[in-house]
């Protein structure tokens, strides 16, 4: 049993959440003007369209924070979300691809990228399943149905091909799977054989395996295969301590492909230098902090491992895009949450939020009545 408080939810995750979302705008307009003013002839152009995003993802965060029911605890609402997902994902493929990609599906004029709402479907089946499945977790034939919807999931999203959402998304549904006590020599069977699935994708794309060799000799090729790693510590380097100041990085200027979405945390490193590196940085780590706190107290096993597996799916992504744009990991293609632009990637990321503090105003009820 379990009291709905509402307005309860955790402010400090909410806080931080407002403060990431105000500078990722503001980045996405720094980093984007000059692009759009060429591209669309509006400078503008990619600052509205985020604005739009996070208006679209602030009202469904708004919405799930009043939901009193535990949705994220429903078989029916889990499944048919699922489902969805899964639906969509495929419909990608019979979509017109975009710069040679599967990643869209168009619906009345709008792009949505369903692999954003993979997600935060295969995060509430798994803490669902799982939660459901507690006392059986010992046997093959109940791990091979979790274990079947994140290889679909993930083969999906890999065939699209969106190699760093894909890693991301089976990492997160690995950890979740352990979280949910599922013992250690059952994951590293399933750990072996991710391993050789993702090495076949890996080596069978030239431009992946050029991405690692540029990551670990990226001095060798500086103008060819090792150019965007190379601007991109470039443009963390020039911004020194304070940076050179909002809107006077050099490197946007076509020297750092993406600089409005995956390498966005290289500009604000030139424009406003270590200090707003290390910022930014902190309130992820706290962004994780409060999540996992928030998880904790859950009063269901579900909700723990619901707000666990959203918010490591949210921070993990974010530390993977940092250590890219820092030279610390191989290009992957993955956004910085809430600061990259993306309407899907933002609206879905704040739809997670909203779960994740609706779970933070549920607490144990002490009598017999909620």
């Amino acid at each position: 049993m379990e009291i709905f408080r509402s307005f309860g939810f955790d402010k400090p995750l909410f806080v931080i959440t407002v403060i990431l979302l105000v500078i990722g705008s503001i980045m996405v307009f720094s980093s984007s003007a000059v692009l759009a003013s060429q591209k669309h002839n509006e400078s503008l152009y990619f600052f509205i369209q985020q604005l739009i995003g996070a208006a679209a993802g602030l009202a469904v965060l708004s919405f799930i924070l009043t939901v009193k029911k535990p949705f994220f605890q429903s078989g029916a609402f889990i499944y048919a979300l699922l489902i969805l997902s899964v639906s969509l994902l495929a419909a990608c493929f019979i979509m017109p691809s975009v710069a040679r990609v599967n990643r869209w599906v168009g619906f009345f004029g709008l792009r949505f990228q369903p692999s954003e709402l993979a997600k935060i479907s295969l995060v509430l089946f798994l803490a669902y399943y799982l939660e459901r499945k507690k006392d059986r977790l010992d046997e093959w034939r109940v791990l091979l149905f979790p274990i079947a919807v994140m290889t679909l999931t993930t083969l999906l999203i890999i065939k699209e091909p969106d190699y760093g959402t894909a890693l991301l998304i089976f990492v997160s549904g690995g950890l979740m799977l352990y979280l949910g006590g599922v013992k250690l020599r059952y994951l590293a069977f399933l750990g072996v054989a991710a391993v050789v699935v993702f090495a076949v994708f890996l080596f069978s794309a030239r431009y992946r395996v050029d991405r690692i060799t540029s990551f670990m000799s990226p001095e060798k090729d500086i103008m060819g295969k090792g150019f965007q790693p190379y601007q991109s510590k470039l443009a963390v380097g020039s911004g020194g301590l304070v940076g050179v100041s909002l809107g006077e990085s050099r490197q946007k200027l076509y020297f750092l492909p993406y600089a409005h979405t995956d390498f966005i945390y290289a500009i604000l490193g030139e424009e406003f230098g270590l200090l707003g590196t290390v910022t930014i940085l902190l309130f992820f780590l706290a962004f994780l902090w409060r999540g996992l706190v928030i998880g904790a107290r859950a009063p269901t096993p579900a909700g723990q491992l619901a707000a666990v597996g959203l918010t490591l799916i949210i921070g993990i992504q974010a530390l993977l895009n940092i250590t890219v744009v820092l030279g610390m990991g191989p290009a992957k293609g993955v956004p910085l949450p809430l600061i990259s632009f993306g309407r899907s990637s933002l609206v879905c990321t704040l739809a997670a939020i909203g779960i994740i503090l609706n779970i933070s105003q549920r607490k144990k009820s002490m009598g017999k009545h909620t």
